[in-house]
C-alpha cells in the first residue's frame, strides 16, 4: 500500500510539474520550469539580475490556479552566463521565443517583477496577441528620474549619475541606462487594452539611501503608477505600505490575490 500510494503522489507530480530544464532559446540555453494546470496560462518575469527562484515565496500557490511557466533570462540563474548588454525588448524578444518552443500557443497572463516590469511592457507592446493580462509588482520605470528630478534637481541629478556609473562597474548594463535611455518606454496606448493591475510599494523608508525613497519619492511613486494603470479600463493600481520593493516575499497573499482577480475577470 505505501508503495502504491507514493506512486500515485510519483505520478501526479510529474503530471503537473516538470523539474527545472533547458531550453535553447536563440543561441542561448535558458532554464525554465512548468508546474500546475488550467485553463490559464501564467509567464512569470523576474526583476533585474534574478533568477527564476525569485518566485519561490507564491510559485507553488499560483500553480493550484494555472499553468506557470518560470525562467531565468540569459545571464541570470543558471542560464547561458554571458557578458553583453541586452535591452528589455531583447528579452521580451527571448521570451516570445520560449513560449513558442514550448509551444504555447494561447495568450498567457503576465505576471512580472521590478526590471522585468520593463520586459512586460515591451513584450505586451510588441506581442499583443500572445498576452492577455497583466501583474506588474513594483516596477521598473522610465520615469524614476522625473521623480528625482522634481523634488530636488542638483541633487536628483548627482544620484542619478552615481546610480549609472554603480549600474556599470562590471563594465555593463543591463538595467537603468537601458530603461532610462527610452523616452518613453512602451506605454497605453501602443499596449492593448486589457485587464492589467500594478501592485506597488509606497513603504516609508526610515534612513532613505536617495531622494526616491524619502517620503516625498514614495508618494510620487504611487501617484505616478496609480495614473498608469488608471489610464486602461480594467486598470487597478494596488499601493501598500506593509511590503518593501520584493512584494512576492513581503505579501506573497497579496500577489496570489490579485492575480486570482485577474482570473476571475478572465474567466
Amino acid at each position: 500500500m505505501k508503495f502504491f500510494t507514493l506512486l500515485l503522489v510519483t505520478l501526479s507530480f510529474s503530471v503537473f510539474a516538470l523539474p527545472t530544464q533547458f531550453i535553447k532559446v536563440n543561441e542561448f540555453e535558458l532554464e525554465y520550469e512548468i508546474a500546475g494546470s488550467g485553463k490559464h496560462v501564467v509567464l512569470l518575469e523576474a526583476g533585474g539580475r534574478s533568477a527564476m527562484t525569485d518566485w519561490d515565496p507564491v510559485f507553488s500557490q499560483i500553480t493550484e490556479k494555472a499553468t506557470v511557466i518560470r525562467y531565468s533570462r540569459v545571464g541570470n540563474g543558471n542560464s547561458t552566463q554571458i557578458k553583453r548588454h541586452f535591452t528589455s525588448r531583447d528579452y521580451a524578444d527571448h521570451a516570445s521565443e520560449l513560449l513558442k518552443k514550448l509551444n504555447i500557443a494561447e495568450p498567457v497572463i503576465l505576471v512580472a517583477h521590478s526590471y522585468g516590469g520593463s520586459v512586460a511592457r515591451d513584450f505586451a507592446a510588441a506581442y499583443p496577441e500572445k498576452v492577455k493580462a497583466l501583474l506588474l509588482l513594483d516596477p521598473s520605470s522610465e520615469h524614476d528620474v522625473d521623480i528625482l528630478r522634481a523634488i530636488n534637481l542638483e541633487q536628483g541629478n548627482l544620484e542619478i549619475a552615481q546610480i549609472k556609473l554603480d549600474d556599470m562597474k562590471d563594465g555593463m548594463s543591463n538595467q537603468y541606462l537601458d530603461f532610462w535611455s527610452k523616452r518613453p518606454l512602451p506605454d497605453y496606448p501602443q499596449i492593448k487594452a486589457m485587464p492589467t493591475t500594478v501592485i506597488v510599494s509606497v513603504k516609508k523608508v526610515e534612513n532613505p539611501t536617495n531622494l526616491f525613497f524619502t517620503d516625498q519619492g514614495r508618494k510620487l511613486w504611487g501617484e505616478h503608477w496609480h495614473s498608469w494603470a488608471a489610464a486602461f479600463p480594467q486598470g487597478r493600481a494596488v499601493l501598500t505600505e506593509q511590503s518593501g520593493h520584493y512584494v512576492q516575499f513581503d505579501e506573497p497573499q497579496l500577489v496570489v490575490q490579485e492575480l486570482t482577480r485577474l482570473v476571475e475577470q478572465l474567466d
